[in-house]
């Protein structure tokens, strides 16, 4: 347990280290460059090892002298601290304020490297210890093994029971505990209401007394959403012209066992969007929900205002938990309620005359927009059982997304694709980007963040360069982001929790940049560009409802 690493090990692993302190797609704390730096040392630790364990068999299994040890000890230790740290600290401390300046962010850091090496230091020896210990728990099966059954049985059966038993740890100490947790927490949060949500009286929305689907039942995201619904009087005041109260329909989580398709809740939102007139109206939409249910009211509220409240909006909750957890375990739950609400809105659509239908536009953020994605079975499907589509900030496993970047023009970068010369489908960063696009109206917008680590986060991080790094790179991505071979699989996993550090539009944080994606999509006859800013403006001046 307590001797000293081998040199070959921690050779390889302070290179790690020193690659650990590249920046990756957004600034990070010392504190998680700390734990990253630790992670990858012991990674490339045990990369060195496993290099060195073929090399000392060739050699017979000798090990190198000990006057030869010590030489190389000492060179590791001048050229590992005396040479390098300080050309790391100072490189580090340049390239984390040039991220920061280009995300948007102050130039102050605290970047201090005595702490994430300290940091580094405990994260990787505890590690090491662990692995360890798991080697000597394994050599003592092996060894107990080894006095019923032929030696060759004794080390594969130690080796298979010592990989089982670490399994089975791993599940049950930090995935089923992280998710139980996450479970219990996310299940009071659902259950509570914010401060300032009370139950509304319009008719036009969920939850009121006069609709089917009761106020408790929609769960925190629901109440939020229904209960924030602007009033006419707020819409006409911007409009300058009478307006209607907007329609927005939100059916909660079920709490059937086992239940699977969301039918019943899906049929039971068609209900509620007959029952207000949601089919009379100009614009219906159907929006995807993240993981607790959440619905980004920068999406609902700029269709609402454009329209003068002519418009009616649907959402199921498939979920309580965090999109994280929803992502891990969720995922196709997201998908089937999104595409069973799709499913019964456009059965109910079909049923009216091709002149009084409304116009039906999909919308979704993150896994949000996977749950869109997923109802349909292609892009052409998309684009011919819909009249437009916003998503926002899509997650790399998209499926539309990953066909569409991947057939995308050639010399297009994969952080602004163009495809088909962009005649239906755009990519946005920056207002300017859909300006640039042309004069010709996407049916299908995708806003996305090229410093986004939603959108670029893939276990294909571990072993494979992105194309989001070829040249040229994305405004905010830092020219000095390289990619190494595990270090940025795990810096990227850290960056999906700082993804909303960085201010709109710079990592998972996109603002008000809807206002110009649904008027680049559906603004209504005689909009203007004026208008855009006019909206912008007052979205920008107000608060998130919730």
């Amino acid at each position: 347990m307590w001797r000293r690493p081998g040199l070959a090990g921690a050779v390889v692993g302070l290179v790690f280290f020193w690659s650990s302190l590249t920046p990756s797609l957004v600034p990070r704390s010392w504190l998680l460059q700390g734990v990253i730096g630790g992670v990858t040392a012991f990674i490339g630790y045990c990369a060195g090892t496993l290099v060195w364990a073929p090399v000392r068999w060739a050699l017979g299994g000798r090990y190198p002298s000990t006057r030869a040890r010590t030489y190389g000890w000492r060179i590791f230790a001048v050229a590992g601290t005396l040479i390098t740290l300080p050309l790391a600290w100072i490189e580090s401390v340049r390239m984390q304020g040039d991220l920061r300046r280009l995300t948007g962010l102050p130039p102050e850091s605290d970047w201090i490297i005595p702490l994430v090496l300290l940091v580094a230091a405990v994260v990787g020896a505890g590690l090491l210890l662990a692995a360890r210990a798991v080697r000597l728990g394994t050599l003592a099966l092996i060894q107990l093994l080894d006095r019923f059954v032929p030696r060759g049985l004794a080390y594969l059966g130690g080796l298979a029971l010592s990989a089982v038993i670490l399994a089975a740890a791993l599940k049950g100490v930090v995935y089923d505990t992280v998710l139980a947790v996450a479970d219990r927490t996310s299940a009071a949060a659902n259950a509570g209401t914010l401060p300032g949500i009370a139950r509304p009286g319009s008719p036009f929305v969920s939850g009121s007394p006069a609709s089917a689907v009761g106020w408790a039942s929609l769960g925190a995201q629901g109440r939020n959403f229904t209960a924030t619904a602007p009033s006419r009087e707020r819409i006409s005041a911007f409009t300058g012209r009478p307006a209607l109260d907007p329609i927005r329909v939100y059916v909660g989580m079920p709490h059937k066992v086992g239940h699977q398709e969301f039918t019943d809740e899906a049929r039971l939102a068609v209900r509620e969007l007959e029952r207000t007139g949601a089919f009379g109206r100009a614009v219906l939409t159907v929006a995807g929900t993240t993981g607790s249910g959440w619905l980004n009211p920068r999406i609902s509220e700029p269709l609402e205002f454009m329209y003068g409240g002519d418009t009616a909006i649907a959402a199921l909750q498939y979920s309580y938990l965090p999109s994280w957890a929803s992502f891990l375990v969720d995922r196709d739950r997201a998908a089937r309620a999104t595409a069973a609400l799709i499913r019964e809105v456009r059965a109910k659509l079909e049923t009216l005359p091709p002149g009084g239908r409304p116009r039906l536009l999909v919308a979704g953020e993150s896994l949000g927009s996977y749950g869109v994605e997923s109802a349909f079975a292609g892009l052409d499907d998309l684009l011919a059982r819909t009249d437009g589509a916003l998503l926002v900030g899509p997650p790399n496993v998209n499926p539309i997304w990953r066909t569409i970047i991947a057939g995308r023009d050639p010399g297009s970068p994969v952080w602004r694709a163009v495809y088909d010369r962009g005649r239906a489908v755009r990519f946005a960063q920056f207002p300017g980007d859909l300006a640039a696009a042309g004069r010709e109206r996407p049916r299908v917008l995708y806003l996305q963040n090229a410093s986004d680590p939603v959108v670029w986060w893939s276990p294909e991080l571990l072993f494979q360069r992105p194309d989001w790094l070829d040249l040229p790179r994305g405004p905010d991505v830092s020219a000095d982001v390289r990619w190494f071979p595990l270090v940025s699989f795990w810096q990227t996993t850290v960056d999906l929790m700082l993804a909303y550090g960085p201010p709109a539009p710079h990592g998972h944080e996109y603002g008000t940049n809807a206002v110009e994606g649904w008027a680049a999509i559906a603004g209504p006859d005689g909009w203007t560009t004026g208008d855009t800013a006019r909206l912008k403006a007052m979205v920008e001046s107000e608060p998130k409802p919730y």
